[in-house]
């Protein structure tokens, strides 16, 4: 019995693994509507986002473009350019643009060298939080 156990034991943990795949990255200038989600978030649906693919380049230590990405009111700011964004039209929004890698190949967010691009999921939440206030 203990051997036939032990094999069927292998294989689910097998399985488990290969079916908890990474989202895909979004193709090129792909912005999918907003996320149907309700009450997005910045601190529970966004920084997490932000964290793993722009604090290295916009947090506290480093701030490109004078763009801090750490915290809902220096997001909400903007940086150098001003606002990134206008709470409730994501659809015109530079922030959306950028990491939908849409338009100039310059705005890319991230930028092709420093890492992968956003999801379309991660993509439609962020427009969802624009969306329903920014809060």
């Amino acid at each position: 019995m203990k051997h036939l156990i032990y094999p069927l034991a292998v294989s689910a943990l097998m399985l488990g693994a290969c079916s908890q795949k990474k989202e895909a990255p979004a193709p090129p200038g792909t912005i999918p509507p907003a996320a149907t989600k309700a009450e997005v978030t910045f601190d529970v649906d966004i920084k997490p986002i932000f964290g793993a693919a722009c604090i290295e380049c916009h947090g506290e230590k480093k701030q490109k473009g004078e763009l801090r990405l750490d915290t809902r009111e220096a997001t909400i700011k903007g940086g150098e350019e001003g606002p990134i964004f206008e709470i409730g039209r994501s659809e015109e929004s530079v922030l959306v643009m950028n990491v939908a890698r849409a338009g100039s190949e310059d705005d890319w967010m991230p930028p092709i060298d420093k890492g992968d691009p956003l999801t379309l999921e991660q993509i439609a939440l962020i427009r969802a939080w624009i969306d329903q206030g920014a809060k």
